[in-house]
């Protein structure tokens, strides 16, 4: 996954325990998909994890939440991994991973490869984000448009 800090390995060399829990957050996701999960419980899941979120990762991931639901109503809102995403086909195409999660000293807004960022050979594909103002919204909402072309 593009943003992921990596923090102390265990003593074998393997996965760390925030690495261990992601994967068993997506597991769980991936179960409810076949599930037949609604869009309501999904954006209900993404609502959830925002609300679990320590306050200074809250505050961006709600302001990124209500961005994303302003300018790119269409993009489905759910969890991937156990951060907030936002999908097209089923496919997350941006998605938050919260400074807390991974014990990192800043978010990461994240695009995935559907994500229309291409810029020549080499382009950008996450942001770190340490708080949300005007200038970040703006350039945001500017990274947001040109991903979903």
């Amino acid at each position: 996954m593009s943003g992921m800090a990596t923090s102390k390995a265990t003593k074998e060399g393997g996965f760390t325990a925030e690495e261990r829990a992601a994967m068993k957050e997506r597991a769980a996701e991936l179960k409810a998909d076949k599930g037949g999960k609604k869009k309501a419980d999904e954006l209900q899941s993404l609502l959830d994890k925002i609300a679990e979120m320590p306050a200074e990762d809250r505050v961006i991931a709600e302001r990124l939440h209500a961005l994303m639901s302003k300018i790119a109503p269409d993009l489905a809102a759910k969890t991937w991994y156990g951060m907030p995403a936002y999908a097209r086909d089923g496919k997350p195409l941006v998605f938050l991973q919260n400074a807390a999660k991974f014990g990192t000293r800043y978010c990461t807004l994240g695009f995935q490869d559907n994500a229309a960022l291409d810029d020549g050979d080499m382009w950008p594909t996450s942001f770190a984000v340490t708080t949300w103002n005007d200038a970040v919204e703006k350039k945001v909402t500017a990274l947001v448009r040109k991903a979903v072309g």
